[in-house]
């Protein structure tokens, strides 16, 4: 499914890349069905012919190429705090960072478009929402793994668990979120996560 065409030009990849972000941008605004071909093409200003020269699969190696695209955005959206959760105020920055984001980007956010629309229609991209998770849990773990070895943390914490569950909390949160459009709840699971890593006043 990852298929591409291959030794695309810089001008190429600039117009694939083109291609995938207006895709994204209708799908955020009109939902998955209801996008077409046709309608990824109008917004683009490109031809058939063109779109499939870069996705000769079609509409499902499209929505692939879109899958990975948002769940880029999703970790990019996190940086550069994600990469460096070694000291509590990066911890900070970060949970401050998702909560603008979120708060920013609302129900059109890329994590809402991969749990919504993509994998609920394009079942290759439930292999694209997988790895992100699983980048982004080890993204945690790791920053929870750093503040351990300073002796920052509360005793006994576990790493993984600790990560699995905070993640679990902010997907919870953003689910919430999709469906009522309060970020409360988001707030909350990064708040209570976050002061359990914390070690005892």
């Amino acid at each position: 499914m990852t298929q591409q065409p291959v030794r695309l030009t810089a001008k190429g990849r600039a117009t694939r890349r083109r291609i995938v972000e207006g895709a994204a941008a209708e799908i955020r605004e009109r939902g998955a069905v209801a996008t077409t071909l046709d309608d990824v093409c109008r917004v683009t200003a490109t031809s058939k012919s063109q779109l499939f020269h870069y996705f000769p699969g079609g509409r499902e190696q499209l929505m692939y190429a879109v899958a990975e695209y948002e769940a880029d955005r999703v970790l990019l959206d996190q940086e550069p705090y994600l990469s460096d959760l070694t000291s509590w105020a990066a911890w900070d920055a970060w949970r401050d960072a998702v909560l603008a984001r979120y708060r920013q980007q609302g129900m059109t956010c890329p994590l809402g478009v991969l749990m919504t629309q993509l994998t609920r229609t394009t079942p290759a991209s439930r292999e694209v929402t997988a790895r992100l998770l699983q980048q982004w849990q080890r993204m945690i773990t790791d920053g929870v793994r750093a503040m351990r070895d300073q002796g920052a943390t509360a005793p006994g914490v576990d790493p993984d668990r600790a990560a699995a569950a905070l993640l679990a909390g902010i997907q919870g949160g953003v689910s919430i979120l999709l469906q009522t459009g309060r970020l409360t709840h988001l707030e909350a699971a990064l708040d209570v996560g976050i002061s359990g890593l914390r070690p005892p006043c």
